[in-house]
Formats: C-alpha cells, structure tokens, sequence
C-alpha cells in the first residue's frame, strides 16, 4: 500500500494554530496512522511566515514514537555541510532513528535570507559537496569537510538521503549518483511516469539501486471550495500548470476522491504521497487523511 505523509504546519496555518500547533498536528499525524510528518524550507526573510525545519522536526520528534520525521527538503546551500551534519546526527539520535534527510538546491535564490547567509553562489555545487559528505559526518566517521577532518559524535546510522530535484536532467543525475530516495513535487501521474523512466536509466549507468518515490502533492480535502480555488490559483503561477494538469497533480475531494488520487500517483511509481495542506482547518484536513488512508487498505 502507498504510504502517505503530511507536511506540519510552518507558515500561515501556524499563526492560527498558534505556537502548540506543530505539536498538535504532529500527535494527530501519528493517531491517524500518517506514516511520516515533514517540514517544508522556505525560509525567504521578507516577512513570510516560516519556521525553520530543524527545530520543527525537533518539536514533532518531542511529541511523538512512531512517525518518520522528514525534511522535505532542507536548502543545502543555506548551512555549512559540518553544522547540518551535527543537528541531524542530533535529532536521529533523540528520535531513536525516525529520520529522514531531504536535501536539495533549494528555491529561493536572491531572497533576503539567502544573501543574508552567503548563500547566493552555485547552488548545484553546494547541494552536491554536501551530498558526499552527509553521512560520514552523521555516522561519526572522520570526514574532510572544507579541509578539516571532523569527527562528529555520537555517530549514529545515517539516515536515507533524499534528494529534491525536478525532473531535469541534471537534478535526475543528483538524484541517481546519491539519492536512497527522489522527492519530486507538483507532478502529474503521466509526467511522474516519464520521469522515473529516464531516472531508472540514469541509476543504471551509475550502478545504483533505483530510489523510492515520496512524491509531494498540495491538498484541500472536504468541502473547503475556497482553499481549493485558492491553492490551484497558486500552483497555476508556481508550477506553470494547466488547470487539467493541476487537478491530476493535487489531491482533494472526499476522502474516497482523493484515495482515487492517490491511487494514481502510485500507479505511475510514487510509493509515498506527503500531502502539503492548504485547507482553512489545518487538523481536520488530517483528520481526514486518517479516512483516506482507511480506503486505501
């Protein structure tokens, strides 16, 4: 069965929810059987509502046993590879091992938070120096880093490395050379199959066991017509969708319409769907996640 992940709340819905509400949404994630909870990077620095993944996913790990804690996913030019290295070999250690580690180019590029931390330079370089030194670091190996060896302690097992990418081919070869696991977002299941041709040839010229799939996907489940008309405007601008091609590649609908959806992402090779939530009530929407998955037993 398809497993199913539920971004926490980050940015505006935490205003409502108020500072409580990563750890509510979390505890919720685990009682409905949500297989992982993850954190979303767009810290920008214009005033945007954001908070920083790291210590959300610390917050969520806090609260909860059973569910994976992902970053979905960390802008690796934003954080020297040494220091993300030490927070996650933290929160692995604290979580009993639930962790796993996206990383990507990230998207913000020019942003004020991005020229405030130095991050404005190559962004494929950067998510790729810290791609071949992630684990060694996490698992307490001496690893050179910046032509120091460090030994970061106490070592624990790395946690599967995902890589965010399009479906270009250099963000497809990134995910190949490195990757346990792919998250694309925002695809349709016709695209999504395409791509995961092209990355299963890529993986084979390069040796490497094919990745799994967590497939990213915004969601309004129920009845929320509003947040729906509003979450597909924006994804309209953002993704460059046609509105046919933005209602295959978003969930929402009764939870019985969107298992339907999420059938289908799985038919096309996603073997996770972490759904982003953009309906008005943040805990019910998961609420709700908790019957699709009921219909996809």
């Amino acid at each position: 069965m398809v497993k199913i992940g539920v971004g926490l709340p980050t940015m505006d819905e935490i205003v409502k929810l108020g500072p409580n509400g990563v750890a509510q949404a979390a505890r919720l994630a685990e009682a409905v059987g949500v297989h992982s909870v993850g954190a979303a990077d767009v810290l920008i620095g214009d005033g945007t509502t954001a908070l920083e993944s790291v210590v959300t996913l610390a917050t969520a790990a806090a609260v909860t046993e059973q569910v994976r804690l992902d970053f979905g996913v960390l802008s690796a030019p934003t954080r020297p590879a040494a220091m993300l290295a030490a927070q996650v070999q933290t929160l692995q250690y604290l979580s009993h091992g639930r962790v796993r580690l996206g990383l990507g180019i990230g998207g913000f590029p020019g942003s004020p938070f991005w020229t405030a931390v130095g991050a404005a330079g190559n962004r494929g370089k950067a998510a790729d120096e810290t791609l071949a030194v992630v684990r060694g670091l996490i698992a307490g190996e001496p690893t050179v880093v910046n032509g120091a060896e460090v030994t970061l302690a106490p070592g624990v097992p790395a946690p599967p490395i995902l890589v965010g990418a399009g479906p270009s081919e250099a963000g497809l070869r990134r995910v190949a050379r490195h990757a346990d696991g792919w998250v694309p977002s925002g695809m349709t299941p016709a695209q999504l199959k395409a791509a995961l041709a092209r990355l299963r040839e890529y993986t084979e010229e390069y040796g490497r066991p094919m990745p799994f799939v967590h497939l990213g996907a915004h969601a309004v489940l129920g009845d929320d017509h509003a947040a729906r008309e509003a979450m597909e405007s924006m994804l309209a601008q953002f993704f460059q969708l046609s509105p046919e091609e933005i209602g295959q590649a978003t969930v929402s609908g009764s939870p019985a319409e969107a298992a339907e959806r999420v059938h289908a992402f799985a038919e096309a090779g996603a073997d996770e769907v972490g759904l982003g939530l953009d309906g008005s009530d943040f805990l019910h929407q998961i609420e709700l996640i908790g019957a699709v998955t009921d219909h996809l037993r």
